[in-house]
Parts: structure tokens; C-alpha cells; sequence
């Protein structure tokens, strides 16, 4: 962990004041302090993390069975190579080799595989505190770089040049002064209420369930993307466990007022269900881990700027998990305002002027709209049980697979390399 971890900044002023030092704040801090290497003047950047974050362990990390885990889509993993920790991350992270797509109950079906598209992986699946660890530990580089944890910034406001912070350490009331203020904080950021940020929120009336499975055989590094009556369901390919076992982990979408249901019945009945829908294709589900539902919705910020603020992640917006893109659409935020912070600072201009600021939010526009339109269109057709739309879903999938050009249109956008990689260089 950075040797500033859990200690009170000793400055009242710093050119970016990240809030939420998660994977994306982590993210954002790494790629600002790697970039501006070779300025004389580095930016002094402090990251503020509510939530304690654990303690390095001498030993490193190994599989758990119950991890949350994220996927990192191939173009994520080109910018986690930017950023100097993909080769610690790959052993523990597993590739994707194909990709499954079908409607249970009718003949649509489509299949991406990385050796068709001539690429390593069409992605990988990774634990979360695998990943925070590590972006954690890169950070420990960097004497420019202040990690305060745990202290929650309870309230900003604009002042001449910049933001004023007001947070609480230990009991107490401190503030400083920032340049640039970012929020990274999460769906349900507090500061982007304090500061009344237009955010548009559209509910799913759907619960995400996610849980780690055994299974009886080996994965063989397929993914499935499988939409059922109850709902849409991924199943990710996972390293094997500590003690060997094959893991996979589910996301499954169901309905809002059944989720108390899905999380009362025991495990034998919850894997018989999921069986049921998603039947034998992966082999057979053998042991259930914990379980976890949180409700699902779409929600986008209208204002992710103004003079001296920007906002990221799940801040900014959320995505349902059905196409696993929301954070590798946030991974690409950070890394654009990156560029162009350290673009500003190269060229002494103003990093938290508007002007930076709305030509970070320009770069994106297409992004988010992209990605964020998608998933959300097709959660929508692959839950509606109307018979045209089913004909059409499944046309679409038919298609899909067999035309070449569409095929190869949708791997590139599904790996995040249909839009240009931001750099941090020029």
C-alpha cells in the first residue's frame, strides 16, 4: 500500500483531489502519476477512500472461492499495460477464449472466439481485490501521490482556481484545496448530491444475483451470455480456487420482487433452478458460494463537468451488467482524463478549466453513449416476451452469426477496440 496510506495529508492544497480511491480513483491517480513522469513540476495529487481498505499481507493473494470479479476487456487490458500492472495481474487473470450467446427455448445463437479474431483473449475475468491490490501497491512509487483513508469528503464548493474540500479523518473536520476535484466515488455518491448533479436514473425493476460456482468439469475459458425467462445471465470463466476447483461466476438479472425469494432458498434449489435455465452446456453446477443481489439501474450524469470538477465511474454512470462493460467504460474515463490533464499540465494550461474539462467529456460522448445505449437496448429486447420481439432477438443473433463483417464489427466494440486508446502521451 502507499507508505501515505491512512494518514492526514499534510497539505492544504494539491492540483487533483480524487474522491474514492477504488479501482477507478486508484486508476486515475496511477495513470496521472506514471504520465507526467517527465515534468518538472509534478502535479501533487491526494485520493480519499471512505471505506478501510485492508492491510498488505505478506503472503500474496491467492484464488478465494467466494471474490467478486470484474471483466477486463481486451482493450482494458492495453491500458492496464500503460499503466505498468498487467504483468503482475495475468497470472491470476483468466482469458477469455470464446464467447457464447443464446436465447433458452428458441434456435438463436451466436459464438465469438479469439483465435477467429486473431487476438490472445477476447478478455479476461479477474478478482476485484486482486486488482485493487495491485493498482495500490503501484501507487506506493510515487511521493507525489497522498492516499487518505478512511475519510469522507462530506462537501465541496468552487472557489477562485479550483474546489474547496471539506472531509472528516479520525473524528475530525479538515479541508484543502484542489485544482481539479474528481469524483469516483460510486452509484451512490453523496457529493454528487451535495452538489446537485443532473443524473438521470432509470430504474430495471431487476436484481443482479451474483455468486462463484463449482462446476464438474473445466470451463475451457468460455464465457456465456444466456437470457432466460427469469432474466439475463452471464457465466464468467474464473481461475481454479485454492484448492483446484473450477470456478465460474454467475450474474443473473431476475426480477426485483422475486430477489428476497432468490436469496432465501437454499443452495441445492437455487442450483437446481439456475440448472434448469441455463441447462448443461457448461457441465453441472456442483457447489454454490455466497450470494449477492443489489438493484439494478441505468443511470447516466447529464453535468460530468464543470470549472475544476469532473466526474467518473459509476459516478458518472451505470450500466446493467448484461454485456460486463461498466468498468471498462469507466477504465476508459480515467485514463481520457488522464490524457488530457497531463496534456493541459504539459502545455501550462489550466487542468481544471472548463476548456480541458469539455474536451475530456467530448472524447467520451461517443463512448457512453455507445456503450451505455447498448446494454441498455438490449436488456430490453431480450426481456420482452412480445413474439415479434423474440423473432427479431433471434434473428439478430442468427445474424450475427452469420455474417462476417457484423460478426467482426461486434467482437471489436465487445473488446473495446472500436474506438481509438487514449495515451498519456503525445
Amino acid at each position: 500500500m502507499p507508505s501515505s496510506l491512512n494518514s492526514l495529508p499534510q497539505s492544504k492544497y494539491y492540483d487533483v483531489a480524487i474522491v474514492g480511491g477504488g479501482m477507478v480513483g486508484a486508476a486515475l491517480a496511477l495513470a496521472l502519476a506514471r504520465g507526467q513522469a517527465k515534468q518538472h513540476q509534478p502535479l501533487r495529487i491526494v485520493v480519499f477512500e471512505a471505506v478501510v481498505l485492508p492491510v498488505e499481507d505478506s503472503q500474496p493473494l491467492q484464488p478465494s472461492f467466494d471474490a467478486r470479479s470484474t471483466a477486463i476487456a481486451l482493450g482494458s487490458r492495453h491500458l492496464l499495460e500503460t499503466l505498468g500492472v498487467w504483468q503482475d495481474l495475468a497470472a491470476d487473470a483468466c482469458p477469455i477464449s470464446t464467447i457464447q450467446v443464446s436465447d433458452r427455448g428458441h434456435p438463436g445463437a451466436a459464438r465469438l472466439d479469439a483465435t477467429n479474431e486473431q487476438v490472445p483473449a477476447l478478455g479476461y475475468v479477474l478478482e476485484n481485490r486482486r486488482l485493487g491490490q495491485t493498482l495500490l501497491q503501484a501507487l506506493q512509487s510515487y511521493a507525489e501521490v497522498t492516499f487518505c483513508c478512511p475519510a469522507e469528503v462530506v462537501a465541496a464548493e468552487a472557489i477562485s482556481g479550483g474546489m474547496r474540500l471539506e472531509y472528516q479523518y479520525q473524528g475530525e473536520s479538515h479541508c484543502c484545496d484542489s485544482r481539479l476535484l474528481v469524483i469516483a466515488d460510486g452509484g451512490r455518491s453523496g457529493l454528487c448530491q451535495q452538489l446537485q448533479l443532473d443524473r438521470q436514473t432509470l430504474p430495471y425493476q431487476q436484481s443482479a444475483l451474483i455468486a462463484n460456482l463449482s462446476l464438474d468439469r473445466p470451463h475451457q475459458q468460455v464465457a456465456y451470455e444466456r437470457f432466460t425467462t427469469e432474466g439475463p445471465m452471464a457465466l464468467l470463466p474464473l481461475t481454479d480456487d485454492a484448492q483446484g476447483r473450477p470456478r465460474s461466476a454467475l450474474v443473473w438479472s431476475v426480477p426485483l420482487a422475486e430477489t428476497d425469494e432468490w436469496l432465501a432458498i437454499d443452495d441445492t434449489e437455487f442450483l437446481r433452478r439456475l440448472q434448469r435455465q441455463f441447462g448443461y452446456r457448461a457441465g453441472r453446477f456442483i457447489t454454490l458460494g455466497e450470494r449477492y443481489a443489489y438493484p439494478l439501474q441505468r443511470v447516466l450524469a447529464a453535468e460530468q463537468v464543470r470549472s475544476g470538477l469532473a466526474v467518473l465511474g459509476n459516478a458518472a454512470h451505470a450500466l446493467h451488467p448484461v454485456a460486463g462493460q461498466g468498468f471498462n467504460l469507466a477504465l476508459r474515463g480515467a485514463m481520457v482524463l488522464a490524457q488530457e490533464v497531463l496534456h493541459a499540465q504539459a502545455e501550462q494550461r489550466e487542468i481544471g478549466s472548463l476548456e480541458t474539462l469539455l474536451g475530456f467529456q467530448a472524447q467520451l460522448r461517443w463512448d457512453q453513449t455507445k456503450t451505455v445505449g447498448f446494454s441498455d437496448q438490449i436488456t430490453k429486447l431480450f426481456s420482452n416476451p412480445h413474439s415479434a420481439q423474440v423473432m427479431a432477438r433471434n434473428m439478430g443473433l442468427l445474424g450475427l452469426e452469420l455474417m462476417a463483417p457484423f460478426k467482426r464489427a461486434f467482437a471489436q466494440s465487445a473488446m473495446g477496440l472500436d474506438i481509438p486508446l487514449p495515451r498519456l502521451e503525445r
